[in-house]
């Protein structure tokens, strides 16, 4: 996880907390997990989508997963349920973006754990690396509850508190 330093300036990233999803050569793939924008039936938001569904059950809160592509749709979820789509990350994790998921999620026979995130944070090569020697992000190891806790407002703190502080 990309933690956001207490000196983070940005306000698209003040106390956020990120799950690195892809980092390599060509840069790097990040979604928010902390910042819950809206709450809404199910039924709705799938038909937003153009789903055909009838019958949807619950509702569902998206996050903002970040700056870039708002309008991208991203699930991020546990990988008892994939989709031919999906892709597992690691850590019994996976993304998908295929509305099927969301239809299935309503239907009661989706992944126990899910976060339905619009948009995501992007880096370019190099540029992640140069705001962590700038100190604006602490790593700290992925945790499952935390990614999918139910107090997003605590998620910050949470993930502050499990960095390692050099002596």
């Amino acid at each position: 996880l990309l933690v956001a330093s207490p000196e983070m300036k940005d306000p698209r990233f003040v106390e956020t907390v990120i799950y690195i999803v892809k980092h390599n050569a060509e840069g790097t793939f990040g979604l928010v997990i902390n910042r819950p924008l809206a709450k809404g039936p199910m039924q709705d938001l799938l038909k937003g989508l153009g789903s055909e569904i009838t019958g949807a059950k619950g509702e569902i809160i998206i996050h903002y997963g970040g700056p870039v592509s708002p309008g991208a749709g991203f699930i991020l979820h546990t990988d008892d349920v994939l989709l031919d789509t999906s892709t597992k990350i690691t850590d019994g994790l996976a993304v998908t973006t295929d509305v099927k998921l969301l239809e299935a999620m309503a239907r009661g026979k989706g992944p126990r754990r899910a976060l339905v995130i619009m948009g995501y944070a992007g880096w370019a090569p190099g540029q992640l690396e140069a705001e962590l020697k700038a100190e604006a992000w602490f790593i700290v190891p992925a945790d499952k509850a935390l990614f999918f806790g139910k107090d997003p407002d605590k998620k910050w703190h949470q993930a502050l508190d499990k960095r390692q502080i050099p002596l």
